[in-house]
């Protein structure tokens, strides 16, 4: 096995849905993938239903937080190999540079955060986007390493928004 692969979800505030692909990501990827979050306004703190959702599931949440995407365009960074974008109005805002040229892909959730009513209810919400965020990445990690390289990442991210 070579070198992980770095992959960046991006979303407006880094509150929830980037949060919970990224950590999903990093709890299931068994090594081949080293996930990150960031966006492009953020919120400076993780929804907390996004916590309790990821703590159900069994998955670690140690040092996660809201940060600005900028922390990743800097020199002292690991350069992306994907990233993606899972709300609607982060893919249609200008997204800086990325060393590298990374590929990109969109795959777009409702906001679990715009729930409103009984925590129960706000909680559902959170989960519902958690489980649809595990189905394509369950897809992206079992792919054999070829279906991985960087000329064929970006094809095969992009289509996992289908599904």
């Amino acid at each position: 096995m070579g070198a992980p692969l770095n992959v960046l979800f991006l979303c407006t505030h880094n509150s929830a849905r980037s949060v919970l692909a990224e950590c999903l990501l990093n709890h299931l990827g068994g090594g081949r993938f080293r996930a990150f979050s960031a966006g492009s306004q953020p919120s400076g703190r993780v929804n907390p239903f996004a916590l309790q959702a990821l703590a159900e599931a069994g998955v670690d949440t140690t040092g996660v937080c809201s940060k600005n995407w900028d922390t990743f365009a800097g020199p002292d960074v690991p350069e992306m190999d994907l990233i993606i974008t899972v709300c609607d109005s982060a893919a249609g805002e200008l997204c800086p540079v990325w060393p590298g040229h990374p590929a990109t892909a969109h795959w777009g959730y409702a906001d679990p955060s715009a729930t409103t009513g009984p925590d129960a209810a706000r909680l559902m919400a959170f989960r519902d986007t958690m489980t649809m965020i595990r189905r394509r990445l369950e897809i992206l990690v079992a792919l054999p390493a070829e279906r991985l390289d960087a000329l064929r990442l970006e094809q095969t991210a992009r289509s996992l928004a289908d599904r």
